[in-house]
């Protein structure tokens, strides 16, 4: 299947800039030359590899501005919101060329036996990375800065919209000092993807993306013994329950909704309030989104962009029609824009039901679905009813209530009186269709990692 890589900018739907998928022959050479440069790599002094991700890091600071521009283009996302994504990628190079070398020393083990043991964490070869275009600098970074500090190498197959930004990721990274295939940008279709994963150099996969691109290449994964990571979709609850600040909850619900025109898989899609709450909440909620009227991304002042494609916007658009269709209320957009581009307003629904596609597909836009709920149990009950389970968000000051509703969520994060904000050391991951593994933090270096042990008598 071939991939089209182009620049296609959303505000208008016009190709800016295109790119071709390279042969055959060349994906297989990618792969050949990052298993050479493996052999060299991970004897490399540790202190070699975290120099190269410090020296990303600076680089990703002293281009912030181009780097977000590109975003801009290339995606739709407000530069504001871009320069703030330029500066958390910068962070994850840092946080590992700074803490990661003293999260890879050896692990001494307390044995009955006589002797000694340990365990080291070691690379394990080239590694194939496919990652999406709503995040597209910390996407990457979260994946490639633990495991070139690891000594692993990468193949970097980057979404098909937002080509430049991949090509100045590699460049970045060999001006930093990479040496020659340990990172790589490969511009392939889907079937080399296939075929890259089926080659014995290839030693992992990661992907962040859609459930049915995770479950395509989970198959292939496992079809050819390969250790995977798959970051997913999610539809993440954000429950506001007795004891909540209402303002506190309204403001984070509402950035964390519509933040990136509400194209993340932690953003707060479903808000489940609880009732004795709920008409204040609706109202104050409402109310605050006139400062997210769709707007020109490349303005300092504009939140909310057009999403990523236009293909993009017109599902979502038929999501909502669906659920209007079958008897949910519209209490704020809901119709989509007559004029050029990607856009999509600010939208509310309640009334949600399970024959609408709204309750049970991820939205991925600026579309909050409200639940009312009649107790703290019911909000616990909506909240694990969804076959996603990545993050989530709990309002309330009743200590007793967060401790309770923390441990039954059926999640990968939960977020107190805060929604899930990624930082370097912190683990991101999730349950059920929400993936498979964790990134970030310590955790990020484990996953394709050789846990060796070493026994000595």
């Amino acid at each position: 299947m071939t991939t089209k890589y182009a620049t296609i900018d959303p505000t208008t739907g016009e190709v800016v800039r295109e790119f071709p998928t390279i042969s055959d022959d060349a994906a297989t050479q990618a792969l050949s030359q990052a298993h050479s440069a493996y052999a060299s790599w991970r004897d490399a002094d540790i202190a070699e590899r975290a120099a190269v991700l410090a020296r990303t890091a600076e680089l990703y600071r002293k281009h912030s501005t181009e780097l977000a521009e590109l975003m801009t283009l290339e995606m739709g996302k407000p530069i504001a919101q871009a320069k703030g994504e330029v500066e958390l990628s910068a962070s994850i190079y840092e946080y590992y060329a700074v803490t990661g070398p003293q999260l890879l020393a050896d692990e001494k083990l307390d044995i009955a036996g006589t002797g000694t043991a340990l365990v080291r964490t070691a690379p394990i070869g080239a590694l194939l990375g496919i990652m999406p275009w709503n995040f597209p600098y910390y996407q990457v970074a979260r994946f490639a800065a633990p495991n070139i500090l690891l000594g692993n190498t990468i193949l970097l197959k980057h979404a098909s919209n937002c080509p430049q930004q991949a090509v100045r990721i590699e460049e970045l990274l060999v001006e930093a000092g990479a040496p020659t295939g340990v990172y790589q940008n490969v511009f392939v279709s889907t079937d080399q993807v296939a075929d890259l994963i089926a080659d014995f150099l290839l030693q992992g996969i990661s992907l962040t993306g859609s459930e049915r691109a995770g479950s395509a290449v989970g198959a292939l994964a496992g079809k050819h013994l390969k250790k995977c990571v798959l970051e997913l979709g999610g539809s993440d609850p954000f429950l506001v329950l007795p004891g909540a600040d209402l303002d506190q909850a309204v403001k984070a619900a509402v950035t964390g909704r519509f933040g990136n025109a509400g194209q993340a898989c932690t953003s707060s899609k479903r808000l489940i309030i609880e009732e004795s709450l709920w008409d204040d909440f609706l109202e104050r909620f409402t109310a605050s989104l006139e400062e997210w009227a769709p707007g020109d991304p490349t303005s300092e002042g504009t939140r909310l962009g057009p999403m990523a494609t236009i293909s993009g916007r017109d599902e979502l658009a038929e999501q909502v029609d669906d659920a209007i269709s079958k008897g949910a209320i519209v209490h704020a957009g809901g119709k989509t824009p007559d004029s050029k581009g990607a856009y999509y307003p600010a939208t509310v629904l309640s009334g949600v039901t399970p024959a609408m596609r709204a309750h049970h597909e991820e939205l991925f836009g600026p579309v909050a679905v409200l639940y009312k709920a009649s107790s703290v149990e019911e909000a616990i009950t909506i909240a694990n009813d969804s076959p996603y389970g990545l993050g989530s968000a709990v309002f309330t000051n009743d200590e007793d209530i967060s401790a309770q509703v923390a441990d039954r969520l059926d999640v990968g994060m939960v977020g107190l009186n805060t929604t899930i904000k990624s930082a370097p050391d912190l683990p991101f991951g999730g349950v059920k269709n929400s993936g498979i593994g964790r990134e970030l933090g310590r955790f990020g270096l484990d996953e394709f990692a050789n846990k060796k042990l070493i026994r000595t008598l």
